[in-house]
């Protein structure tokens, strides 16, 4: 963007979207999902909350609905936010990396990746697929883009170790969403990232210290969060709590520093509070009337819903226990 915009200059478009959140989905229509007895009854909760009902009520259909949902959500904000393409960038680059990380593993393998493609991201799968198997990555790609994928194909073909090439992708990744970021000039979408950052490298940090694989971690963590990876790597497993105390993630750090003890139980509630962490920062959107944070908070809360549908739907599909669902959700953000 050419100028940091204005709150003013997001009046109306703030306007639009706190009404739009009365049709979210809250945490009462969360469990109403978990207890309907009918795929009826399913239905209509989706279509309350604005997406299409998918009929009959199958896993294609389910992702068909969700993918619609997601092409338009973006579509129509692109047309509210002319010019600001690098704030939707933010949470367009991941679904790119996805879709490489899947791609070049299939590849390695042999394989079709094409179920594993997903929507959303800044460039169409199946063109990316095209354009990956004939290894031409050029026009209509960022450099930064085009250069981490060529690395990690060569990284992939060298070592045979998929990780390896996931952790470069992981940094390029972060690096082009810290940078879009950076280009709105807006200090609550960097926290945000920040944040997301800070979440990243702390579950790093406690997956790797819970196996013994401490080594791995200079490789996995990425710049950019609140803690630098200088200092989660010179403290070790020690006091890792103390390094994210002033940060939106202290509350996680807690709960990870007690897994690395003996016999600290299962890592379900710490990777939950690392989700809820983020989405408590990014909630703080809903107090400001008008500004960039609604529509960062919209966008984020409309994305953490897709995912919450998923899980919910995708798991009484397949025959999960209620509370097996209910223990992967994430706080809502309404």
């Amino acid at each position: 963007m050419s100028r940091k915009k204005k709150d003013t200059d997001y009046v109306a478009i703030s306007a639009r979207l706190h009404a739009l959140e009365n049709r979210m989905l809250t945490k009462e229509r969360m469990e109403q999902l978990l207890e309907a007895r009918e795929d009826a009854e399913v239905g209509k909760i989706m279509a309350d909350c604005g997406y299409a009902e998918p009929q009959p009520l199958t896993l294609a259909n389910l992702e068909e609905s969700l993918a619609l949902a997601q092409r338009d959500l973006f579509a129509d904000l692109g047309k509210s936010l002319e010019g600001e393409e690098a704030l939707l960038d933010v949470f367009r680059v991941k679904h790119d990396y996805h879709n490489a990380k899947a791609i070049l593993k299939a590849q390695a393998r042999g394989q079709d990746p094409a179920r594993l493609l997903v929507s959303g991201g800044r460039y169409q799968g199946q063109r990316m697929l095209e354009d990956m198997d004939k290894e031409t990555m050029g026009e209509g790609y960022t450099a930064a883009f085009a250069q981490a994928v060529a690395q990690a194909r060569t990284l992939l073909a060298e070592t045979q170790d998929p990780q390896q090439s996931d952790f470069l992708l992981d940094r390029a990744c972060y690096g082009e969403i810290l940078r879009a970021a950076e280009g709105t000039k807006s200090e609550f979408l960097l926290g945000y990232v920040r944040a997301c950052i800070d979440a990243v490298n702390l579950r790093c940090a406690v997956r790797a210290y819970r196996s013994g694989n401490g080594a791995l971690l200079e490789k996995a963590l990425i710049d950019g969060g609140a803690v630098p990876p200088r200092d989660i790597l010179a403290r070790g497993n020690q006091d890792l709590a103390a390094l994210y105390r002033d940060t939106a993630l202290a509350a996680a750090a807690g709960l990870g520093a007690e897994l690395l003890e003996p016999g600290g139980g299962d890592m379900t509630a710490f990777e939950r509070a690392c989700d809820d962490a983020v989405t408590a920062y990014v909630a703080k959107a809903r107090r400001v009337p008008f500004g960039v944070e609604t529509v960062i908070g919209y966008l984020y809360a409309r994305l953490s819903e897709l995912t919450a549908l998923r899980i919910i739907i995708s798991g009484r599909l397949a025959g999960i226990e209620t509370d097996k669902i209910r223990e992967r959700l994430r706080e809502a953000y309404v």
